[in-house]
């Protein structure tokens, strides 16, 4: 049995999976802890920690921060923006992939808070000279160590549940901001109501921030209806989705709008 709590410098003798999980446990007692201090801890190098750190945060169990890694918590019922994050997550993944290929070198795009939008973040670290608007704590910080990213983050007030901003100032930021393409999620896609959402503080003016607008939503979304709705379906120029997607309902939607079906 390992014992988090008596640890000694001889830690760089266990396994990768036992110090990944003793690592989960001190962020879940600390909250938060820097590459320096979890290095020195487990006395393994900082490259070490980066790379337990992203194992970690690719799963959904932390995130990384600049210097190094915390982990959320939910209170009552509301279910965490982590854990948000692993539902479909294979299918956000294969979305993110090929949502990130649509931005080219040299290019600026905006990207909307949200879990599968955070999986685009997660494929432009290859990507050079290009900027990145967003509201979104969670790709700032996926992409705050990217040399070859540049962020700028809107002004507002911080939101726990979803770890981004809202408010007037976003709304304010976003008027100001003209990009080559908005990639923005939903919570339904009603091909009755449009584009819908369950939050009644997503901006509106997101959608005029870009030449393009891209929708991206997992399968399990399509034919559904959330509580608010967010625009109209013609005002998408390209949904992304998985290939969970129903025949029929790929059929309906490839008749109103383009659609690619990531692999």
């Amino acid at each position: 049995m390992l014992f988090f709590n008596t640890l000694e410098p001889n830690e760089h003798l266990i396994s990768d999976n036992d110090r990944r999980d003793a690592m989960l446990h001190l962020l879940r007692e600390r909250t938060t802890a820097s590459l320096a201090e979890i290095a020195e801890r487990f006395q393994v190098s900082e490259m070490t920690v980066r790379r337990d750190i992203q194992k970690l945060a690719a799963s959904g169990q932390v995130i990384r921060v600049p210097g190094g890694a915390r982990i959320e918590r939910s209170f009552g019922g509301e279910k965490s923006f982590f854990e948000r994050l692993q539902r479909m997550g294979d299918a956000k993944q294969s979305i993110g992939k090929a949502a990130a290929a649509l931005i080219e070198d040299g290019q600026s795009a905006t990207i909307d808070s949200g879990t599968t939008t955070l999986y685009i973040a997660r494929h432009l670290r290859q990507h050079r000279n290009i900027s990145i608007f967003t509201f979104s704590l969670a790709v700032l910080e996926e992409l705050s160590g990217c040399d070859s990213v540049r962020v700028e983050l809107t002004g507002g007030t911080y939101r726990r549940s979803s770890h981004d901003l809202i408010g007037h100032a976003v709304d304010e930021a976003l008027s100001t901001i003209h990009t080559d393409k908005v990639f923005f999620g939903a919570a339904a896609l009603s091909f009755r109501k449009g584009v819908m959402v369950y939050d009644p503080e997503a901006p509106r003016g997101l959608l005029q921030t870009a030449n393009k607008r891209i929708l991206v939503l997992d399968s399990s979304k399509i034919d559904r209806e959330a509580r608010f709705g967010y625009c109209r379906l013609e005002q998408c120029d390209l949904i992304v989705t998985d290939r969970g997607i129903a025949p029929e309902a790929l059929k309906r939607l490839s008749r109103l709008r383009k659609v690619i079906v990531a692999e």
